[in-house]
């Protein structure tokens, strides 16, 4: 049985930093693409250690994108603990519920339904949630035979059956 512990003590793991850095890929410079049109560099990052938003063209050797991968989770981890205030999560919970929050960014988060069910105790219901977060340009990338977003909505399933698997295996 995995325990849930108060947010608070929690911190993103190393296996959720290195299955983040492999699922955005790396890309060694800032580019902006139709699919994503923010400037997005090394591991899916659109801001650098300080906070700024990467330049175009802006060079990230490896180190240096994993520095910067680090440094925005860490904003992006301060920001989602204080919007659970009292809640508790298994690692698993905390890992994939803050990897929405790298994807979508803090200010979607905090008005999601997944964080409104977990501060009511309902984790199925924020699990669900996650489903809900299926567009991207307003395409519904849910949609059979997408060829331009299916791995946003590929994303999000697989979040939803990690935190199932949370949710059987957590301690009632």
């Amino acid at each position: 049985m995995k325990s849930r512990l108060p947010i608070a003590t929690l911190t993103a793991s190393a296996a959720f930093l290195i299955a983040l850095a492999v699922s955005e890929g790396y890309a060694p410079a800032v580019v902006k693409t139709a699919a994503d049109p923010v400037p997005t560099g090394g591991f899916g990052s659109t801001k650098n250690e300080a906070g700024q938003p990467l330049q175009l063209g802006e060079a990230l050797p490896p180190v240096r994108a994993l520095v910067v991968l680090r440094a925005h989770v860490t904003r992006d981890e301060a920001c989602f603990q204080r919007s659970l205030p009292g809640v508790k999560l298994t690692q698993g919970e905390y890992d994939t519920y803050l990897d929405f929050v790298y994807q979508y960014g803090c200010g979607t988060w905090q008005k999601s339904t997944s964080r409104a069910r977990l501060l009511a105790g309902d984790y199925q219901g924020a699990a669900d949630a996650i489903l809900r977060y299926r567009y991207s340009n307003g395409v519904d990338c849910s949609a059979p035979g997408n060829k331009t977003c299916s791995g946003v909505w590929t994303r999000q399933r697989e979040r939803h059956a990690r935190l199932i698997a949370e949710i059987d295996g957590a301690e009632k």
